[in-house]
């Protein structure tokens, strides 16, 4: 009975804290930044369902090893220095039967700790290599943990990752897990029901899952997080003292709170308001906000179930492709901000080429390449094969979102217009990405919009091992299920081999080998739009997924 009490008081503290911060007085508002939010994420374990809304609200309580900034340079949040081949922290290891491995030593900075005052250290290195390896674990990318053999705990600061293979990515290493807390509930629950068991999904406000300036006091009604300076930060201190992260019913609501002042601003990432909003917003309050058009590598596509006997001829996704006149959505919905994609790979990436299969808007042709396919209008204009199957697919955004419905419609006239019967079944953002996609619960296409890392591997979309399943309890993000040999292979070679140029030669082949094949159709290279308080400086947007937020210690109100 006491315990319960306690509980119950903990929350009613936690629930007057944030209706406090939520009335900051004018006087006071300068030391609290409320941001407004699109979505909000399902669960807040970090390495388990992507969700780029929760990547941003972690990014101020929960700090990466390493990181890319806004200039594209790797550098370190948690370690003392970066591990490269010339300052010996790096070198090249024959395993057993002869094969080369890495040897990888990470220095973390002196006096880390975790939110509740527990010291951070190598073994938490060594405890989220334990688990990240495991394909039974629910993590994302199994393959980003997965190269680690083994982890040799040298003392408090130093760890040595032993990895089965040369890897170009090294030195990209990210979040830890708290061992203190979670090493017990792995052990206890198994990698399968883990991440259900983790204190990330039962208790996400415990102090102890966090390392970052901030950490979450309260997290309320699905929908609000109100966050604090961690008193065990060790690196600069915050300027801020609250920070208050709400989503909002939808796109619409939340230009309503940014207008009213009920918040202060909209992140640009992809989760805050739509593009049309912000250039709506910075056409008709061009002097209220601060707005930063930062080109970016997000990418809108439209994945396809490649299991689906009619998505699974490539001839009729070329088709679908053709059918879609994406300069005149661009120009109509994104004004012209957003650049037609031709593959995967944005050309703010080193390793972007021009040199790949195009799929110009050519209603006849894409009718033409239908008609190739086996595909022949009905006599109600909708296609059939020869088995009188009808040319139908089923086709998914997230609910709620104007401008993926809008985009929606005009692919739903233009497919119709040359014999293809789109048949929509929008999904809660929530249920999109945690049971239609993930599951992969879907027959037809879902539009939405990945955001890449600086240099990672491509592996996590397009890796046959990445193929969500039972098996492997639903991790990775290949959706559409693309399997293909030879990109299995340059995947490799992005991700074991040392020389740039044969780094490049890889990246060429995958990006033809998509736009040839197609497992989801490329729609636009994105435009991030920030708006901005007046009052708010140091915020550098990054245009990729490592966040401004990472940096948020540095934010500085007027």
């Amino acid at each position: 009975m006491v315990g319960k009490l306690a509980r119950a008081m903990t929350s009613i503290r936690a629930v007057i804290l944030l209706a406090v911060a939520l009335a900051v007085s004018p006087a006071n508002a300068r030391d609290t930044l409320k941001i407004g939010l699109a979505s909000f994420p399902a669960q807040f374990h970090p390495n388990a369902e992507p969700e780029a809304v929760k990547t941003y609200i972690e990014g101020f309580v929960l700090r990466p090893v390493t990181a890319y900034d806004a200039s594209g340079q790797n550098v370190c949040l948690l370690c003392a220095e970066l591990p490269s081949l010339d300052n010996g922290m790096v070198s090249i290891d024959e395993r057993p039967p002869g094969l080369p491995g890495m040897r990888v030593t990470v220095k973390l900075r002196e006096g880390l700790k975790w939110g509740d005052g527990a010291p951070l250290t190598a073994r938490d290195i060594a405890f989220t290599a334990k688990v990240g390896r495991d394909p039974h674990s629910g993590f994302v990318n199994t393959h980003t943990w997965g190269r680690v053999e083994s982890v040799e705990v040298i003392d408090d600061v130093t760890a040595i990752l032993h990895l089965d293979e040369v890897s170009s990515v090294f030195d990209n290493i990210g979040t830890l897990l708290p061992e203190h807390l979670e090493g017990p509930i792995y052990d206890a629950a198994g990698p399968a029901e883990y991440v259900h068991q983790s204190l990330y999904s039962r208790a996400p406000t415990t102090p102890g899952l966090w390392n970052g300036p901030f950490v979450p006091v309260q997290i309320s009604g699905g929908n609000a997080v109100l966050l604090e300076p961690n008193p065990y930060w060790t690196g600069s201190k915050p300027y801020l003292k609250h920070i208050i992260l709400r989503a909002a019913d939808s796109s619409a609501a939340l230009l309503a709170s940014l207008l009213s002042g009920d918040v202060d601003m909209a992140p640009g990432e992809g989760f805050g308001l739509t593009v049309d909003q912000a250039l709506t917003l910075a056409r008709t309050q061009p002097t209220r906000y601060n707005y930063i058009f930062k080109p970016s590598l997000g990418f809108d596509h439209i994945d396809l179930q490649l299991d689906n006997p009619i998505l699974s001829d490539v001839r009729v996704r070329r088709a679908l492709l053709t059918a879609i006149d994406r300069r005149a959505i661009a120009t109509k919905l994104y004004d012209a901000k957003f650049r037609i994609a031709d593959s995967s790979v944005g050309t703010l990436s080193p390793f972007h080429i021009d040199d790949v299969p195009k799929y110009p808007y050519n209603p006849a042709r894409a009718r033409q390449m239908l008609a190739e396919a086996g595909w022949t209008p009905g006599p109600d204009g909708i296609c059939r094969d020869a088995a009188n199957t009808r040319l139908t697919v089923e086709f998914r955004v997230s609910a709620g979102s104007k401008l993926r419905e809008a985009t929606e419609q005009a692919i739903q006239s233009e497919w119709k217009a040359v014999c293809v019967e789109m048949i929509v079944h929008n999904d809660p953002s929530h249920v999109l990405f945690n049971e239609s996609l993930k599951h992969r619960n879907f027959q037809g296409g879902v539009l939405y919009s990945w955001l890449f890392s600086a240099t990672g591997s491509p592996r996590q979309i397009m890796g046959s091992d990445q193929i969500p399943s039972a098996e492997n309890n639903w991790s990775g993000t290949n959706y559409p299920g693309w399997r293909n040999d030879a990109v299995d292979g340059a995947i490799k070679t992005i991700e074991t081999e040392l020389d740039t140029d044969k780094r490049a030669e890889a990246w060429a082949a995958i990006q033809r080998a998509y736009a040839d094949e197609l497992p989801s159709l490329p729609m636009f290279q994105r435009v991030e739009i920030h708006a901005l308080p007046k009052w708010l400086h140091n915020l550098e947007p990054t245009g990729h997924t490592d966040y401004a937020v990472l940096w948020a210690e540095q934010w500085r109100p007027d």
